[in-house]
């Protein structure tokens, strides 16, 4: 998507606003450019896709050829070429030497090919947890058999036990010069399984709901990405056949719901944000709608006043780069949705992690055709674009230490409010519960701490309401959300003898004479002052039977 916010970065440094003229030559160009006001940016956006925008300073980077820089200027923009975005943006990146792996220069991100392979190996490793599932074809694959590829869906559970289960649905790629996206999802698919049965959330997480990845959302774009080229769309070479490097339809303009309605894309064949021929008019976008509906019931009615059911179960998830941005809907208009208040908290919470920007996503500019306003306008979905990052081509060493980790935090919290996001995230945090010991002898006891927070929101765009903690749980080997859980449910107790503040340190102690044998998870939440009760965490409580004594003969 790239709707960046700048920070000071090399695009925005040293620029001053001025008219100038174009280059000589058609371009492309990188510019930076000067807005007055928010009708511009709607406008530049029906037909450019920018890269980057600071609404407080009211400054964009985008590219452009000398129709679009003249264009601009008739609107009203101050525009001044960005000579080292124009010569990475005209430059492809050099070509890894043959038998290295990973996309040329930056070996942290796995090929295409790659990506299928890793994803294949995991689900044969883990049969009982993985499959890897064939959702329908490229346009490549569509239009000439054979060549391209299929869009496939790596979806994780522990399938022994029994659902319905609620569902994370995790896309990336969809633009695909893109490059961090698809390996953050594929290495929170790694992280999933190679954890299962050693960290207690992901075991509940995998028990008792589903993550369905679909790792590569435009493979056939994506292939020429890995060339070092900035590409953005599909490749249908039905569109803008005249220039071969503008073809192919914006993917995340050709969502069938509020398709072309709003001024939010193009309808120039040549143009970045160009929303194909009809509504869903890609084969990859049917593939993805179509699987979508068969995971999620319909559970909002079209109008864009109705809201969906506060009881809602799932989560949809679209993986960008870059800005360092949570989004949700509208993005083709300004007022909130309808569950705006639940979406902005969520969004808050997922932000909290990644220390992203949490904002609707119509703050930044107009657009139509979405995944996230499908995802939510058809089913009612809670649905976000995660803007990751500050590059396209985003550098290892930021991805490896930055993204990756803050963002698998984000999906974790992500799959813990699953199964009821818009109710829990307003709820307390149970975070890191301990027992001390964790391995005992039936009838011995453990100790159970914990801290409960109520605060884990990002405020940097507005406030987000606390209230104190007024209540926590513990169940072992039942969750909370499980019929028999109001019967064995046992409180914890405040550390300062009174729950009164949104953060308190909580115990317990736990009588282990009539837990089950073996290793059970213990679950813990919490519920504040104004009622609401936050998502689960777990860890790990081992009983073993009791000891036998073995006194040695004495003969006489």
């Amino acid at each position: 998507m790239a709707g960046a916010v700048l920070a000071g970065g090399q695009a925005s440094q040293g620029w001053s606003p001025g008219q100038a003229p174009p280059p000589p030559g058609e371009g492309p160009w990188v510019v930076v450019a000067s807005y007055q006001e928010r009708a511009q940016l709607d406008a530049l956006a029906s037909r450019l896709e920018p890269w980057e925008v600071d609404p407080q300073r009211k400054t964009l980077v985008v590219a452009v050829t000398r129709d679009d820089y003249l264009w601009m200027q008739e609107l009203g923009f101050a525009i001044q070429v960005d000579e080292a975005l124009t010569r990475q943006f005209i430059t492809p990146a050099h070509l890894t030497p043959l038998g290295e792996e990973g996309m040329p220069n930056y070996a942290c991100y796995r090929t295409v090919e790659e990506t299928y392979a890793s994803a294949a190996d995991l689900a044969a490793a883990y049969p009982t947890l993985a499959a890897w599932l064939d959702i329908g074809d490229s346009w490549t694959r569509t239009a000439f058999p054979g060549s391209g590829y299929d869009l496939r869906v790596l979806r994780l559970t522990n399938s022994a036990q029994p659902g319905p289960k609620p569902a994370v649905f995790v896309m990336s790629a969809l633009h695909a010069r893109e490059y961090a996206p698809a390996e953050l999802n594929l290495r929170f698919a790694e992280y999933l399984l190679h954890s299962y049965n050693l960290d207690p959330d992901v075991t509940w997480l995998l028990d008792h709901h589903e993550f369905h990845l679909l790792l590569q959302a435009n493979p056939d774009g994506r292939k020429k990405a890995e060339q070092g080229l900035l590409w953005r769309k599909n490749t249908n070479t039905n569109y803008c056949s005249v220039y071969p490097m503008s073809r192919g339809a914006d993917l995340n303009r050709n969502f069938s719901f509020q398709w072309g309605n709003w001024g939010g894309s193009s309808t120039d064949p040549c143009a970045e944000t160009y929303r194909g021929n009809a509504a869903a008019s890609e084969p990859e976008t049917q593939a993805y709608q179509t699987y979508l509906s068969t995971m999620y019931p319909d559970l909002r009615a079209d109008s864009l006043s109705t809201p969906a059911p506060l009881t809602t179960a799932g989560v949809f998830v679209d993986l960008h780069s870059y800005s360092n941005l949570v989004l949700w809907p509208w993005g083709f208009h300004d007022s909130p949705p309808p569950n705006g208040a639940a979406l902005q908290t969520l969004g808050r919470k997922l932000a909290f992690f990644n220390a992203y920007a949490p904002r609707q996503a119509y703050d930044l500019y107009r657009t139509d055709g979405t995944s996230d306003d499908y995802a939510y306008g058809e089913l009612g979905l809670p649905a976000y674009v995660i803007e990751m990052g500050s590059a396209f081509f985003e550098n290892c060493q930021t991805f490896e230490q930055t993204i990756l980790p803050d963002n698998l935090e984000m999906l974790v919290y992500a799959g813990k409010a699953a199964r009821a996001p818009y109710l829990l995230p307003s709820g307390p945090e149970a975070v890191n519960p301990q027992l001390t010991p964790a391995v005992v002898e039936v009838g011995q006891a453990v100790t159970l701490t914990i801290t409960l927070d109520d605060t884990r929101f990002n405020q940097s765009n507005g406030s987000e309401p606390t209230q104190a903690i007024s209540i926590a749980q513990f169940t072992i080997g039942v969750p909370p959300w499980s019929d028999a859980a109001p019967s064995v449910a046992v409180p914890l107790i405040p550390m300062d003898g009174a729950f009164d503040t949104t953060s308190e340190d909580a115990w317990a102690l736990i009588d282990t004479s009539s837990a089950p044998l073996g290793r059970s998870l213990v679950y813990v939440h919490a519920q504040d002052a104004a009622g609401n009760w936050g998502p689960v965490s777990a860890a790990f409580l081992t009983v073993l039977p009791p000891l036998k004594v073995y006194l040695p003969l004495v003969s006489h």
